[in-house]
This record gives structure tokens, C-alpha cells and sequence, in this order.
């Protein structure tokens, strides 16, 4: 009989947060595959778990490269258990390659729902949670980071993104270029630790803000973007909506039609907006 991989969710601060079954598994584990092994110690040893099994490396460096031995254990009837640094494996961690790999061979996978801080921030935000996506880490490059935004500019979900402390600042000055300086958002830091913070407000006061400083793992979310009545639109709005089309890559033909259909107004009207703010550019 084949094995089963199991992915553990861990605690994204307080250690109290451990799902039972963490514990469970780890002491029960024929391998355990983890993130940082270092960190996976003083996992257990907070959690007073002793594993049974043996403990190999499984980060984004080896991902690749391990990932067809755990398979292996896995076709011999090994349990292996996959945890990250904190949150659920897969989630912008290492376990996506390992799950893709364990379905394709027919390999049973499940999981120890645990704290995830997508889910966490969202909730915390105060922003609208019945539709949201995940977006992950934006591209470290200022370009690919604005064109990874402009491409969600008119998204009417709730967006969630991860961000390192020190890029906090350009990424929220890039959202409030993007989305515009109202757009409602929340930086949540530090989640379920002791100096947790959620700073809500506007794109743009939230990147004056972040200007100053800040640390600890960061969580942002950012609401959606709002519909709007034909009425709404000025030619401001509708010659920033066919350049967010042509910096996707659209022809401006197709913009001026798309955004046209998207608004509600004739063609005539968007093309002659363009026009009239090609002409007004310095």
C-alpha cells in the first residue's frame, strides 16, 4: 500500500495556536519534512513532541531536487508530513511541487488545518470578505511590481499579498499609483505575536506611514475595486482605464472598445478623452 502525505499548518505567532493533531502527527510521522529543521526543533520542544521519524530539509533551494525521494517514501508506504516556517504548507511556502507530485502517482494527500495569515489579515482588515483573492509576494523590481498591480486595477475582490518589512514602503506607494491614494487598505503586522498591529486607512496615508519603518511579518489587504455607474466615470478615470489596458498589452483600439463596453458609453467618447489627455501631457 502506498503511503500519505499529510500537511500540517503551524503556528503563524503564539505557539498556543497548534492545532491537537500537530502533535499528534509529528510524534507519529515515518518522515517529517520541514521548511527549517532549526525551527521545526523548537517547534516540538515547545510542544513537548518527541518525533518518531526521520527529519529531512524541504525549502525552496532543495524543493525540486527532494521532492522525488519523499515521493518515493511515499510509494513505500511512508506517512510523511510536510510543515513550513509558519501557516499552511503550499500558501507562498514550499509543498506545491510534493502535492502535484503525490497526485499524479495516485498518492493519498490530506491536512491539519491550522492558522493561515491570509485568512487571519482578512478577517482582521475590516474590509469586505464574502469574495477575495490571494496574490502572494509582489516582484521585488519596481516595472514588474507596477505591471503585476495594473493588471488587478479593476478587481472588485478583496486582495491579500504578503510583503517583506523592507519593501513594505514601494509596494504601497506602487498601490496608491496604482488603486489611487483612497483606496481603503490594511497593514496587518506581526499577527497573533505580542506586538501584533493592524493599520488601517487609505493607500496613501498607509504609505507615508510605512515611510517611517516598519518590521515584522507583514500581511496586506486592500479592498476591491468599487463599481462604478457610467455617470462616475470622467475622462480622467476612462483615459486611466484604457492605459492600464494598453500596459497589459492591449492595443489601444481594444482598450478604447473595452473600456468603452465598461462604462457604458460610446466609443467616440473614450477615444476623444485620450486624445484630449495625449494633447494636455507636458
Amino acid at each position: 500500500m502506498t503511503g500519505i502525505l499529510v500537511l500540517a499548518g503551524t503556528p503563524i505567532g503564539d505557539i498556543a495556536d497548534a492545532p491537537p493533531r500537530l502533535a499528534e502527527e509529528l510524534s507519529g510521522a515515518d518522515v517529517i519534512a520541514a521548511e527549517d529543521t532549526r525551527r521545526l526543533r523548537r517547534l516540538t520542544q515547545a510542544l513537548g513532541v518527541q518525533p518518531g521519524g526521520r527529519i529531512v530539509s524541504y525549502f525552496e533551494g532543495n524543493e525540486a531536487a527532494r521532492t522525488p525521494e519523499l515521493v518515493e517514501a511515499l510509494a513505500g508506504g511512508a506517512r510523511v508530513l510536510l510543515v513550513t516556517d509558519a501557516g499552511m504548507p503550499s500558501v507562498s511556502d514550499p509543498g506545491y511541487r510534493l502535492v502535484a507530485a503525490a497526485v499524479e502517482k495516485d498518492i493519498r494527500v490530506t491536512a491539519v488545518p491550522g492558522p493561515s495569515a491570509v485568512l487571519t489579515a482578512l478577517a482582521l482588515s475590516g474590509l469586505p470578505v464574502d469574495r477575495f483573492c490571494f496574490e502572494g509576494f509582489l516582484p521585488r523590481k519596481a516595472g514588474e511590481r507596477l505591471g503585476r498591480l495594473r493588471e488587478v486595477a479593476d478587481e472588485r475582490r478583496t486582495l491579500v499579498y504578503f510583503e517583506a518589512p523592507h519593501r513594505l514602503d514601494a509596494t504601497l506607494t506602487a498601490m496608491a499609483e496604482v488603486f489611487g491614494t483612497a483606496r481603503r487598505a490594511a497593514v496587518c503586522r506581526e499577527l497573533t505575536k505580542t506586538y501584533e498591529e493592524i493599520k488601517r486607512g487609505p493607500l496613501g496615508e498607509l504609505a507615508a506611514w510605512a515611510a517611517q519603518g516598519v518590521r515584522g511579518e507583514i500581511t496586506v489587504v486592500v479592498e476591491g475595486a468599487l463599481e462604478k455607474g457610467p455617470e462616475e466615470l470622467d475622462a480622467a478615470e476612462l483615459v486611466r482605464r484604457v492605459r492600464v489596458r494598453e500596459e497589459a498589452g492591449e492595443r489601444r483600439k481594444e482598450a478604447i472598445a473595452a473600456v468603452a463596453v465598461e462604462a457604458g458609453v460610446p466609443k467616440r467618447e473614450v477615444f476623444d478623452a485620450v486624445v484630449a489627455a495625449k494633447r494636455e501631457a507636458p
